[in-house]
């Protein structure tokens, strides 16, 4: 995992976060990431609304209450999301087939093409998590086939995600231009 150093400072640390608040937000504009590849089912990306980090959606690479398991496709979440790529973050939205991904696993990453990238319409909750300096968040497809990984219950579907639960996630700090980390006096909420 690759640490952003400004000056002596280390500011991307993977970690579980505490989620504080889930709140229904509504319906929006959701993308699906499908890889020309299979999937393990602890393999994810990170994605969140602010550069303040982002937390780790699993594959679809499980069976879930209404839907068969798509080994391929990591359901990301709301379009106009950061999704943390080690050296940059993109927005969701900027994605297109051919680009490759750093997917993550469970002990090691590797980068991934997309094949297709799938935006539609679904209803959305935001995920709040508090970190030691603040609070990470995430707008997710409400569905049981959106997984995170929980800290001690392992792999919990959004639907039964709860206040108090601990999640994967990476802290950071705000301050981009283009995806790119800059030294900036920046406020994201």
């Amino acid at each position: 995992m690759g640490v952003v150093d400004m000056g002596n400072e280390s500011i991307i640390k993977k970690e579980f976060l505490e989620v504080v608040k889930i709140k229904e937000v509504g319906e929006g504009m959701r993308v699906c990431l499908d890889f020309i590849d299979i999937l393990q089912p602890h393999d994810g990306v990170y994605v969140g609304n602010t550069g303040h980090g982002y937390v780790k959606v699993l594959s679809e690479n499980r069976e879930s209450e209404n839907y068969p398991p798509r080994p391929f496709r990591i359901n990301c979440g709301a379009f106009h999301q950061y999704l943390y790529q080690e050296d940059k973050t993109h927005y969701l939205h900027e994605l297109n087939p051919g680009e490759k991904v750093i997917v993550q696993g469970e002990q090691e990453e590797r980068e991934l093409p997309l094949g297709r990238v799938k935006i539609e319409k679904r209803p959305f909750v935001r995920v709040e998590c508090q970190s030691e300096d603040g609070i990470v968040s995430a707008t997710l497809q409400k569905s049981t086939s959106v997984h995170v990984l929980e800290e001690n219950k392992g792999e919990v579907a959004i639907e039964d995600l709860e206040v108090g639960d601990r999640i994967l996630g990476l802290k950071d700090q705000p301050g981009r231009h283009l995806g790119e980390q800059i030294d900036e006096v920046i406020v994201e909420k």
